[in-house]
């Protein structure tokens, strides 16, 4: 095979010209049949089938708790760039998300992680001079299907096979499919079909063992010379009515028995419901604690209302990308035209511990560093403004100045050394005071007095120190008489 000297910028591997050889030749003008086996197999690939899924009482609870983990994440925006037209585009987004409802928009469309994929179309409108989103309306997919060139197509009366529709109109998705020739993707019904059936199955079983066993069946019998049809209706009619009413006749001749059940015990069936049960949570959320923990089993009651956080995540994402690879950017196309698109997100991590944070924030400040305005608000709310700095005390000169020439030598050379340190030393006091003020306890007057220390200069203290020692040595070679030698 020859070295391509260049990029080959066509498709090759596609599925719109018969290469495909695990379904052959697909039109690209007709909608596809989906690739999903239960689908096919039990449903004749009609997307109602696995709509009757959902009615079961844990594929709804458990599908439930899926999404609302999602929708109940904060959502945001974030803008594409940094110039002003780019925050512009993101603030518009911002409000346009605000205007539809963007949490009921996810929902919605959060049920094609159940089906394997979802459709929404953008309704648009004028808005002075910009294209607005009147809404966003998730439609059934059931309506909907793709080509032979994995073009989305919509069944119509007229058109059975699908019509192609517009650009930059409909917003869709797909998921759960190993590759990406799939258009439809395959979702979480493919995967809950057969535990749903069993236990509905298993529940008529489970029913009828009960009937059988919670209650005699009744025995009728007849002298063998009577062949009346209507003698044997009566007494048909008779065993029938044991099951409702306290009394009953029969004619003469005929005698009715009851014939109990010898088999004990309850047949197991409460263990397979359970266990169908289980299987659909871990289909669904990962884990069967979040539906079927008991208390106080795992040890922290709270995790049995979660939800993996990969999971929410992983959801989350697939909605908010999709609709910025769609929507957002065709709204930024036409209305702020060369801008970065904006990103809407939704904040899955939990916050960080607030308490942690200014712990670590407290061991990096005496260590040097110093928060900026914006660091803070960010990260401990608004409300905040830089402590206004306490100015430096005057220096003092570095000639020692005497008192009165008739003080003695080491009066004078106490005053001196008190009238420079008091500067140096009022500054501590009165930081060491704000800081007692502002501490909630003695423990945390302690950690603010450690934080402080490295800022607390010597500087100031060692000049009257070294003033000090010098006003010593003069006045010492001043006591010195001539002649002592």
């Amino acid at each position: 095979m020859a070295e391509n000297k260049k990029p080959i910028m066509e498709e090759v591997a596609t599925t719109a010209d018969g290469k495909d050889v695990t379904r052959g030749y697909l039109d690209p003008l007709s909608i596809q049949p989906v690739n999903d086996s239960v689908l096919t197999l039990r449903g004749g690939g009609d997307f109602k089938i696995y709509s009757e899924i959902l009615r079961d009482d844990q594929v709804a609870t458990s599908f439930n708790q899926r999404r609302l983990a999602v929708v109940g994440k904060n959502w945001q925006v974030e803008a594409g760039g940094t110039s002003r037209k780019d925050k512009a585009a993101a603030d518009y987004l911002r409000e346009q998300l605000q205007n539809i409802g963007w949490d009921n928009v996810t929902d919605k469309m959060l049920y094609g992680v159940f089906y394997g994929f979802g459709v929404a179309e953008a309704m648009y409108v004028r808005d002075g001079q910009h294209i607005a989103l009147a809404d966003v309306k998730v439609r059934n997919r059931r309506r909907f299907g793709y080509d032979g060139l994995n073009r989305l197509r919509m069944r119509t009366p007229a058109q059975p096979m699908g019509e192609l529709l517009p650009a930059r109109k409909f917003w869709n998705f797909s998921c759960g499919a190993d590759n990406d020739d799939d258009a439809y993707g395959l979702g979480l019904g493919h995967w809950l079909y057969w535990p749903a059936f069993f236990k509905r199955n298993g529940l008529k079983y489970w029913l009828l063992f009960l009937e059988k066993f919670g209650q005699p069946t009744a025995v009728g019998k007849y002298n063998a010379n009577n062949t009346d049809p209507a003698q044997k209706q009566k007494l048909l009619q008779a065993l029938q009515a044991i099951a409702t009413d306290s009394g009953i006749t029969v004619p003469e001749g005929m005698i009715i028995e009851l014939l109990e059940a010898k088999r004990s015990g309850t047949g197991d069936y409460a263990t397979f419901y359970d266990k169908m049960d289980a299987a659909i949570s871990k289909v669904v959320l990962g884990q069967t604690a979040s539906t079927q923990g008991t208390p106080g089993r795992l040890g922290n009651d709270e995790l049995q209302s979660d939800v993996r956080l990969d999971i929410i995540k992983a959801d989350a994402d697939l909605v908010c990308e999709s609709f910025n690879r769609s929507i957002v950017r065709w709204l930024v196309d036409w209305n702020f035209p060369g801008a970065m698109p904006p990103r809407v997100y939704r904040k899955v991590e939990p916050d960080e511990d607030t308490a942690k944070r200014a712990e670590r924030d407290s061991k990096v400040f005496g260590m040097g560093y110093k928060p900026s305005l914006q660091y803070v608000q960010e990260n401990y709310g608004d409300g905040w403004e830089e402590k206004p700095q306490t100015p430096p005390p005057a220096k003092t000169s570095a000639t020692p100045q005497f008192a009165a020439a008739d003080m003695p030598a080491p009066q004078q050379m106490l005053e001196q050394t008190r009238t420079t340190l008091a500067p140096a030393t009022n500054a501590w006091i009165n930081q060491v005071r704000e800081l007692a003020n502002s501490a909630s306890d003695m423990e945390d007057l302690r950690d603010k007095l450690l934080t402080a220390y490295p800022d607390m200069s010597l500087e100031q203290y060692a000049d009257a120190l070294a003033n000090a020692t010098v006003a010593a040595n003069l006045a010492g070679r001043d006591d010195v008489k001539p002649g002592a030698n």
